[in-house]
């Protein structure tokens, strides 16, 4: 069966959110913490659409000059019509750190794409592009992205341009046109796509506000693929607006019904995020019996074990919200890559030591860091629970590994209760959105 959709997360919560809205809608898939070698492949060869969860969002442009080149040619050698190099649907980055403009770069030159299409807006998310400004919602409010009371306060790369081919003019000197919202809306999308692409435009953004618009993007850039690999970048909004194409051409199923997800006795959190989303998860679930216990300089497995043999749930955090990370660590707290690293250790041992058998890693960042440390070598899609932050099945040579159930959530993503959820199964049981 040829591949039809291949993708890299530049973090791997990301990568599970393309996972979830690719695997969602009836398309066999897989995502690979690494490049694939043929073992791999074959085992999972009825695989349509295949992806690779990196780490990019957490390194400079020198790193991404090293690392990128050979992961995109990778995944330019599995031959789907697109490739899709996948960003957080808050597009945060800056020149130094997940520099977007600089993967723009690369995934042009590796897959010699004339244009590279980019489609942010993800309505699932509620995050809208209107006349290339970036918008998303926070405690229930729109806002532009550059006011927005969380983004715009990043403490790595804060928003502090909506207009995103302004915000890309500091990452790299790419000629950018723009498909607006009345273009889409209006039936004059082929028509203003042409006028972009006839100024020999680097990549042309796409806006979007609800489906009709992103399924209309999505239509533009499928019919407008090259005989090679179509390189394109954007959130799970672009990954969405595919689906939606495809499902109106009959090439998807026309409703697909999500595996169930049942409940579990013991669950264990680990989190390295600052947004005050995971804030307020962390406080309601130890608010709700969870056991929690700060990461810092004393050794918490003891405690943390003793809990989970009584049959409590456990959540090892590094932080709790904004006001935890701001300044230098304290009390001989870890930060970053060495964060992740050590808690993705300290899930390892609690699982050797308990027995559990369902996960859940908040942060971007440490997500991508700490499923390293597990030595997972696939995940696979295994139910809905929050959109973007799906349940999924780790494949590994190692049995204490293999078959482990595993969320991985964004700092924005899920209400306060979520970690529960996450335990009790109580996913969005029903067809596709």
């Amino acid at each position: 069966m040829s591949p039809l959709y291949s993708w890299y997360g530049d973090d791997f919560t990301g990568s599970t959110d393309a996972l979830e809205a690719v695997a969602s809608r009836g398309l066999k898939s897989v995502l690979f913490p690494d490049p694939p070698d043929a073992r791999l492949l074959a085992r999972f060869s009825d695989c349509q659409a295949i992806g690779i969860a990196g780490e990019s969002r957490s390194h400079g442009p020198q790193w991404m000059d090293a690392h990128l080149p050979p992961v995109l040619e990778s995944l330019r050698a599995i031959g789907a019509p697109l490739c899709h190099y996948k960003v957080c649907s808050t597009f945060d980055s800056s020149p130094e750190f997940g520099s977007i403009g600089r993967a723009l770069e690369i995934g042009r030159r590796v897959f010699g794409t004339p244009w590279v299409p980019i489609a942010m807006a993800a309505p699932h998310l509620k995050r809208y592009v209107l006349f290339g400004n970036l918008f998303a919602v926070a405690a229930g409010a729109v806002h532009r992205i550059d006011r927005h009371p969380n983004m715009s306060r990043h403490p790595v790369t804060p928003m502090g341009e909506a207009d995103l081919r302004l915000h890309l003019a500091k990452q790299t000197a790419l000629r950018i046109g723009l498909v607006d919202i009345v273009a889409l809306e209006s039936g004059l999308g082929e028509a203003f796509l042409e006028d972009a692409l006839a100024a020999s435009p680097d990549a042309v953004l796409f806006d979007g506000l609800l489906e009709p618009s992103i399924e209309e993007a999505g239509r533009l850039i499928w019919s407008h693929r090259t005989a090679a690999p179509l390189f394109c970048l954007g959130s799970s909004g672009l990954t969405h607006a595919l689906m939606l194409h495809w499902r109106s051409l009959g090439m998807l199923p026309p409703v697909v019904l999500p595996p169930p997800v049942a409940p579990v006795d013991r669950l264990i959190v680990i989190s390295g995020s600052c947004s005050p989303a995971t804030e307020a998860q962390l406080r309601w679930a130890m608010e709700h019996g969870y056991a929690g216990f700060r990461v810092a300089g004393d050794d918490v497995l003891p405690a943390a074990t003793a809990a989970l043999t009584a049959g409590r749930n456990v959540v090892l955090y590094s932080a709790l919200g904004p006001a935890d990370c701001a300044g230098p660590p304290r009390g001989g707290a870890l930060r970053g890559e060495a964060l992740g690293r050590h808690l993705g250790s300290l899930l390892l041992e609690l699982i050797r030591r308990s027995g559990v058998r369902r996960a859940l890693v908040a942060g971007g960042d440490t997500s991508s860091h700490a499923v390293r440390r597990l030595g997972m070598e696939a995940l696979t899609f295994a139910g809905l629970l929050s959109p973007g932050a799906p349940l999924c099945r780790g494949y590994s040579s190692d049995p204490l590994v293999d078959g482990l159930e595993l969320v991985l959530k964004g700092g924005q993503v899920g209400p306060p209760e979520f970690f529960e959820m996450v335990r009790t199964g109580l996913a969005i049981q029903k067809g596709n959105r």
